[in-house]
C-alpha cells in the first residue's frame, strides 16, 4: 500500500491540518515516500500550527527535501516519488489554506455542492488544458498515472498553492483523496453521495462501497480524509483502504 494520510488537531481545536500522499517507486520506495511526507508535515505543524499560504507551502517543501534526503540515503529508493495533498484550518479565523503536488486531490463543497477542485499535476491534465482529450475519457486514458509533478524530483516540484484563505462557513465539507479513490467517481457522483449522506463517516462508507463493488485485479491503492464544517466546528472522519495489487 503506497498511500498514506493522517491529520493533527490540537488540544483546543483552534488549529488542525490534513494531508494526504501517494507514493511512487521501486524497491518499495513509494510507500516509503508517501509515510514521509506525512510524518514529516504533520511533525513539523504540531510545532507551529498556523493557517498561512506561507506555511503550506514551507511544509510542502520541507516533505519534498525530506523525500529527497532519504534518497540520498538509500540507493534503493533514489527513484522514489510522491504526491500530496493538504489543508491547513484555523477555526478561530474561520479560514482554510490548501495546496497540492501530483494528482492526489482537494474536493471543497458548500451546502452539498462542488465549488473548488485542485487541478492535477499530470500529463492527462496538460492533455485536457491542451485541448487534446476529452474530460469524459480522462479517467480512461492510458497514461493516467504519468505526473508532471511530485515530491522528491527538484525538476518537478512545483506545489499550487490557494492564493486567498478561504472563508469557511456552515455547510462547508471538504474531501482529500488519491487517484485511486476518485479514479472511480465523476465530481457530480462524488456531489451526489455527500447530499445523500448524514456524516462524514456515512459519506465516506457510500464512496468505499460503491468503490469496493468497482474494484478488480491490479486495482490501485486508495485513501480519503473527509471534513464537515457543522457549528462553526469541524467534524472529521478518515478512512483508509488497501486493494491488492496480486
Amino acid at each position: 500500500n503506497e498511500d498514506a494520510c493522517g491529520y493533527w488537531t490540537g488540544a483546543s481545536s483552534a488549529f488542525a491540518c490534513y494531508v494526504l500522499a501517494d507514493g511512487a517507486g521501486g524497491h518499495g520506495g513509494g510507500d516509503v515516500a508517501s509515510q514521509l511526507v506525512v510524518e514529516t508535515v504533520l511533525d513539523r505543524y504540531a510545532h507551529h500550527p498556523v493557517a498561512t499560504r506561507d506555511d503550506v507551502l514551507d511544509l510542502l517543501s520541507k516533505a519534498n527535501n525530506a523525500v529527497i534526503s532519504a534518497q540520498a540515503s538509500d540507493r534503493r529508493l533514489a527513484d522514489m516519488r510522491s504526491t500530496a495533498v493538504l489543508l491547513e484550518i484555523d477555526a478561530r479565523r474561520q479560514c482554510a489554506f490548501w495546496g497540492h503536488v501530483g494528482d492526489s486531490r482537494l474536493y471543497c463543497f458548500d451546502q452539498g455542492r462542488l465549488v473548488h477542485r485542485t487541478k492535477d499535476h499530470s500529463l492527462v491534465q496538460g492533455m485536457l488544458d491542451a485541448g487534446l482529450l476529452h474530460n469524459s475519457n480522462s479517467l480512461s486514458a492510458l497514461d493516467r498515472n504519468v505526473l508532471t509533478g511530485s515530491l522528491g524530483a527538484i525538476d518537478s516540484f512545483s506545489p499550487e498553492v490557494l492564493e486567498e484563505p478561504y472563508s469557511i462557513v456552515d455547510g462547508n465539507a471538504f474531501l482529500l483523496c488519491s487517484d485511486g479513490f476518485w479514479s472511480a467517481f465523476s465530481d457530480a457522483t462524488i456531489e451526489s453521495m455527500l447530499q445523500g449522506s448524514a456524516s462524514p463517516e456515512s459519506w465516506l462508507k457510500t464512496m468505499e462501497q460503491s468503490l469496493s463493488a468497482k474494484l478488480g485485479p491490479g486495482a490501485d491503492n486508495y485513501s480519503a480524509i473527509a471534513i464537515w464544517f457543522t457549528d462553526h466546528r469541524s467534524q472529521f472522519a478518515d478512512h483508509r483502504g488497501h486493494a491488492d495489487n496480486r
